[in-house]
């Protein structure tokens, strides 16, 4: 529990409390000096004694390594400015490739300075202008043509459409990473919160759905995998038509679940868990029906069935941040 502190008044019936000492010597505060009072959405006020302070850019300073791209991706996901890639004599051909390749995976960062020794990445993203709610939405759109593609492009055996549907997951985890961002300032910035007008809560809830729409994408790369290796191989008859109906069937799972996460409604989400049986059902069906196809493309039918039915099991789970 943070320090307690009773509230009082002047005889003319304003309120006031005292701030805490240490906390006003640690930012400088004396006598006259002007800070800042904020009401947040839910009611608290909010002190910022540097209100009028200019934001220093945060600066990530790293050695070469072997795991330099996961760690550029870090430091974005931290919210850092600047990116600096250093090495004590020159960064060679093959690390230099790898830090270009994450740079341009990651949205708004953008490689400004670059020599024998040191690679600067700038983010260029301002924060404010990123409504969480639009990325996610976008993001969603791009998994949800995944899932009705992937289904098509394997019954037809359509190799274009299922590498279409693998490119298409590295625009989607692009959104992912800027979403993750953005989530992270807000928690760090009340009142960039109270301008996108996103709690903290709801952030936590937005950084669960994007994790799941990234994990459906996952699942539609997999399946497009196993098209792929078919090598042209169709689904025809029952095989072909029940994969068509688990897709469908998954596809408008996912369609609800989303909507009912963006307008809190409770009734909807409910309707995502109630489909579950329908899903079983035809996912058994393909079971069935799998064993009696050939040994090479039995094991295929029933991973891009299991893959499908992953992606209504990652919806339902979105469904259920609904309270």
């Amino acid at each position: 529990m943070g320090d307690l502190r009773k509230i009082q008044s002047t005889p003319t019936g304003t309120f006031f409390v005292c701030l805490p000492r240490a906390w006003a010597q640690q930012n400088g505060l004396k006598k006259g000096t002007l800070v800042s009072l904020d009401v947040t959405g839910d009611g608290k006020l909010l002190v910022d004694p540097k209100y009028d302070a200019e934001q220093q850019p945060k600066v990530a300073t790293l050695p070469v390594g072997p795991f330099v791209g996961r760690e550029i991706i870090g430091r974005y996901l931290l919210g850092y400015d600047s990116i600096r890639i250093e090495a004590r004599d020159r960064i060679d051909f093959d690390v230099r490739n790898i830090v270009k390749k994450t740079v341009s995976s990651l949205i708004g960062l953008e490689i400004v300075e670059e020599n024998s020794f040191q690679i600067v990445a700038q983010c260029l993203v301002e924060p404010s202008g990123f409504v969480p709610e639009k990325i996610l939405r976008r993001n969603h759109a791009i998994v949800a043509g995944m899932v009705r593609d992937v289904a098509s492009s394997l019954v037809n055996g359509d190799l274009q459409l299922a590498k279409s549907v693998v490119a298409r997951d590295d625009e989607s985890n692009r959104l992912y990473f800027l979403l993750v961002r953005i989530l992270r300032t807000i928690l760090q910035n009340p009142r960039l919160s109270e301008k996108l007008g996103i709690t903290p809560i709801e952030c936590l809830d937005y950084r669960l759905a994007a994790s799941l729409i990234e994990g459906m994408g996952d699942a539609c790369v997999q399946i497009a995998t196993k098209t792929i290796a078919l090598n042209g191989v169709k689904l025809s008859g029952e095989p072909g038509k029940l994969m068509v109906d688990l897709q469908a069937a998954c596809y408008e799972a996912n369609e609800q679940a989303l909507k009912s996460f963006v307008n809190k409604d409770i009734s909807l989400a409910e309707n995502v868990r109630n489909q579950r049986g329908k899903i079983e059902a035809i996912y058994s069906d393909i079971e069935r029906v799998a064993k009696e196809s050939s040994v090479d493309l039995m094991p295929q039918i029933l991973a891009a069935a299991t893959f499908l039915r992953q992606i209504y099991g990652l919806s339902v789970d979105m469904a259920d941040l609904v309270a």
